[in-house]
């Protein structure tokens, strides 16, 4: 009877063969002694049993994978020692049904190459795997953080929002008594934003940070929350929902980001909006500033005495009249990190688009 043998294509990389036997939906068994494989499947000749055998250069482990296809029996074989072979076989002359897998072949150069980048592969996946108990704790902080603030800033804007449309405009000179409380506790929070920036947490610029919390804070507690008078004036409603209008939408942006999730339409929202919101914040701000300089100046809270000048004092009103000029010089500042934040943004999604 004769042996048929099927058509048997191979390469290899430093640490394995691969085989691919020209057999469709084969059955195949290998003897435990020698490399010596039966198929039962439908070849060049049809459906018949086939045989052959190789014995390799060198020796190989034991432990053999193989998978049959509709198409093909790929078979992998590991090397008992790493590195590369002249050739496959023993004996020098080539079998006949043996040749070149030519999708599969690679030269040594460019096996090495490869070693090497599966080499930096693992390592690098060794130092992600050693860093995973410190990233899960830094997400799951920065997620809270930003879930907490979103919290906060809905809160303020849903209140006030309800009470706009219920009192209309006399809901502008009771804004602080009703929302102060929880601004008070989401911008003393929001001291955080320039010390996860400092610890390295996030990449945010720490400067743009620093000038909005500051510049904030300076309204929340020394202006509306030291002047009694200020605090029953309508700038107070508008100061506060242009803040909030900001943090609403930025706050779940990278909430989101964070577990790797994205809205386009947030997205969009986040790096839109603050075009107009920015501006106008500042603007309701500074108004609020100017509205405070006569109380200071009547009531001589903050005042510095003069030595020398008796009963003469240096007004805070000149501290925040400096103040002015460098709360529109941070909005400067501000606006041009979140440009150019912008167009870092859509230059990328354009990228990945083409």
């Amino acid at each position: 009877m004769q042996i048929l043998t099927p058509h048997v294509y191979w390469a290899q990389r430093h640490g394995e063969i691969f085989l691919r036997v020209e057999l469709s939906d084969a059955k195949v068994g290998r003897s435990s002694a020698e490399c010596f494989w039966t198929a039962l499947g439908h070849g060049a000749k049809g459906d018949n049993e086939y045989k052959f055998s190789l014995e390799f250069l060198e020796p190989v482990r034991p432990e053999i994978d193989h998978k049959s296809t509709q198409r093909q029996v790929d078979i992998k074989i590991r090397k008992q020692r790493v590195r590369w072979w002249d050739r496959l076989t023993l004996q020098e002359k080539k079998p006949l049904f043996l040749a070149p897998d030519f999708d599969r072949w690679l030269d040594e150069s460019d096996a090495e190459t490869e070693l090497q980048a599966q080499e930096e592969q693992k390592i690098s996946k060794i130092n992600v795997e050693s860093r995973v108990p410190y990233l899960g704790l830094k997400k799951g902080y920065l997620f809270m953080y930003n879930l907490v603030q979103f919290l906060g800033f809905s809160w303020i804007f849903v209140n006030m929002t309800v009470r706009l449309f219920i009192l209309g405009q006399d809901s502008f000179y009771d804004t602080f008594h009703t929302t102060a409380d929880m601004m008070y506790f989401c911008q003393i929070l929001a001291v955080f934003e320039v010390v996860n920036p400092l610890l390295g947490l996030v990449k945010t610029g720490l400067y743009p940070a620093m000038i909005q919390v500051a510049g904030r804070n300076v309204v929340l507690f020394v202006i509306f929350g030291c002047l009694e008078e200020m605090q029953s004036r309508s700038i107070v409603f508008f100061v506060f929902y242009a803040w909030s209008s900001i943090e609403i939408f930025r706050y779940p942006f990278y909430m989101l980001a964070y577990i790797d999730t994205e809205w386009q339409l947030l997205t969009w929202l986040r790096y839109n909006l603050w075009i107009p919101l920015y501006p106008l914040a500042v603007l309701a701000e500074a108004v609020a500033v100017i509205q405070s300089l006569p109380i200071f100046d009547d009531t001589h809270l903050f005042s510095l005495p003069l030595p020398g000048f008796r009963g003469r004092s240096l007004s805070f009103s000149y501290t925040l009249q400096i103040y002015l000029v460098l709360m529109f010089l941070g909005l400067f500042i501000n606006l041009r990190h979140l440009y150019k934040q912008r167009q870092r943004r859509f230059r990328s999604r354009k990228r990945k688009t083409h």
